[in-house]
C-alpha cells in the first residue's frame, strides 16, 4: 500500500504565519497565563497581518515579535506588519467562563508501534528531511546557498521508500546539478539510508531562487496535515496554531494524541486511534471513542484514564505556558520535550 506524507521548513509562507501567531499566542502566555488568543497571520509580497481576539492583562508588541521572527527564520527583505486585534466576543467568552469548550468540532489522536516516535514511519521522515535540510542551512557552511523556504515530500510502499521529493530554495548562483549531489550525499542518504530504486526528484520544476513572502503567500492554519498525522488520519479541520488551550482544536486533539500514546506505551494496542467532539461552552465532550488498529474498542480505558474537559484538559497537560512556537515547525507530535508526549500507566 503507497502512502505519501510531505513536511515543510520553517522558511515555508504557511509556516511563517504559524510561528508568528504561535509566537505572539507564547508572550501573552509569558505575561498572563490566562490570556484568551486567537490570533491568524496573513502574509505576501512584503506585507504580513496579524490579525484576531485576544482578551489578556497583558501589552504585547506584536509588530516587533514578527519583525524578529521574521528575520531569526533568515528573511532579510522589507516587511510590512499590520495588526488588528480585539477582545473575544462576550458571547465566546461566556461559554469558556465555566469551564465550556472554546469551540465546536472534532479532534483525532493517534499513536503506533512503527517508530519510536509513535508516529507513521513516512511522517517521521519527512519531517526528518524539513528538519535536517534547516539545519544543513543553518550549520553547514557547504550549504550556505541554501534560503529558508523548503519542501519535503516521501512515498513509501510498506517499509519501501519509492520516491522523496525535496524542494530547496537556494541561491541563485548554485547550478541544479550541484544542488543534487549536495543534497543526496548530505540530506537523503543521513536521512533515507540505501537510495537503491528510489525515484529522487530534487527541484523538479527548475530553479527555486524565489521563496517565502516574495513567491507566495502564506496563512495560519493551512498546513494541517503537515502538523498532525500526514494526511494518512482524518482530521476535524481545525488548526493549532495562534489558539490558547482554551480553543479544544488545539488542546483536544493534544489530549487525544496524549491518550492514544498511551494506550500503545501500555500494551493496549500496537496502534491506537482516539476520538473526540464538543460542543462551544460545553464541557462534557459530545463523543468520546478509541480503537485499536485491528478493531478493538479501547473507549472505555480512555474514559476511565483521562478527563477531556478543556479546563481538566488544561490541567494535566499544564497548557497555560508559553510552549507553542516550538510546535510550529515539523509536526506537533513526536517531540519528546511536549506534554502530551509523555506516557503514564494506566489502570
Amino acid at each position: 500500500m503507497f502512502k505519501t506524507v510531505e513536511s515543510v521548513t520553517e522558511g515555508h509562507p504557511d509556516k511563517i504565519c504559524d510561528q508568528v501567531s504561535d509566537a505572539v499566542l507564547d508572550e501573552f502566555l509569558r505575561r498572563d497565563p490566562k490570556s484568551r488568543v486567537a490570533v491568524e497571520s496573513f502574509g505576501c509580497h512584503g506585507v504580513l497581518i496579524v490579525g484576531g481576539e485576544v482578551t489578556s492583562s497583558a501589552e504585547v508588541d506584536i509588530e516587533r515579535i514578527a519583525r524578529n521572527l521574521y528575520a531569526q527564520i533568515g528573511y532579510a527583505n522589507e516587511l510590512d506588519v499590520l495588526v488588528h486585534i480585539e477582545k473575544q466576543t462576550q458571547e465566546i467568552a461566556a461559554g469558556v467562563n465555566r469551564g465550556g469548550a472554546g469551540d465546536q468540532g472534532i479532534m483525532y489522536g493517534y499513536a503506533t508501534r512503527e517508530t519510536p516516535e509513535m508516529l507513521p514511519r513516512p511522517v517521521v521522515l519527512a519531517h526528518s528531511l524539513a528538519r535536517r535540510l534547516a539545519d544543513l542551512r543553518r550549520h553547514d557552511p557547504l550549504f550556505s546557498w541554501l534560503r529558508p523556504d523548503g519542501k519535503t515530500q516521501i512515498t513509501m510502499d510498506g517499509k519501501r521508500v519509492t520516491s522523496v521529493l525535496i524542494s530547496a530554495q537556494h541561491d541563485k548562483d548554485i547550478s541544479q546539478p550541484e544542488i543534487r549531489a549536495l543534497l543526496i550525499e548530505s540530506l537523503l542518504g543521513p536521512v533515507i539510508g540505501d537510495l537503491s530504486g528510489v525515484e529522487i526528484l530534487i527541484n523538479p520544476s527548475g530553479s527555486f531562487v524565489d521563496g517565502g513572502f516574495a513567491a507566495d503567500t502564506g496563512l495560519t492554519g493551512r498546513k494541517i496535515m503537515v502538523d498532525t498525522y500526514g494526511g494518512l488520519l482524518p482530521h476535524g479541520g481545525g488548526a493549532f496554531s495562534g489558539k490558547d488551550p482554551t480553543k479544544v482544536d488545539r488542546s483536544a486533539a493534544y489530549m487525544a494524541r496524549f491518550a492514544a500514546k498511551n494506550l500503545v506505551a501500555n500494551g493496549l494496542a500496537d496502534n491506537a486511534f482516539v476520538s473526540v467532539a464538543y460542543a462551544i461552552g460545553r464541557a462534557e465532550p459530545l463523543m468520546l471513542a478509541a480503537k485499536s488498529g485491528d478493531g478493538r474498542d479501547l473507549s472505555e480505558v480512555v474514559r476511565k484514564n483521562f478527563d477531556f474537559r478543556p479546563e481538566a484538559i488544561i490541567e494535566r497537560l499544564d497548557l497555560r505556558r508559553p510552549i507553542y512556537k516550538g510546535t510550529a515547525c515539523y509536526g506537533h507530535f513526536g517531540k519528546d520535550d511536549l506534554p502530551w508526549e509523555q506516557t503514564a500507566r494506566l489502570v
